[in-house]
């Protein structure tokens, strides 16, 4: 496998998986708001033995938006981006 998570034989690296939830879910989430909205923001994302584990967490008082909403919507676009990198 290479440094970049490139696929191979035996699929993406672990590391690529990861990354590629992350940045799903915050697309998600910095399309819905300004980051200048967002006061805290943290994306879990493990990936061990095959087994996804995506955590949002968001905190956008000033916003007015249904933050528990938003959270969800971007852990399962992070799921999402993970199935369409393992297929």
């Amino acid at each position: 496998m290479s440094d970049q998570g490139a696929p191979d034989d035996a699929g993406p690296s672990d590391e690529a998986v990861v990354e590629a939830a992350a940045a799903a879910a915050e697309d998600v989430i910095f399309s819905r708001l300004d980051r200048q909205d967002v006061a805290d923001v943290d994306v879990t994302v493990t990936f061990e033995s095959g087994v996804l584990e995506v955590d949002v967490y968001l905190h956008a008082p000033d916003a007015r938006v249904d933050e528990d909403r938003i959270a969800e919507d971007a852990a399962m676009a992070a799921r999402a981006a993970v199935d369409d990198l393992l297929e």
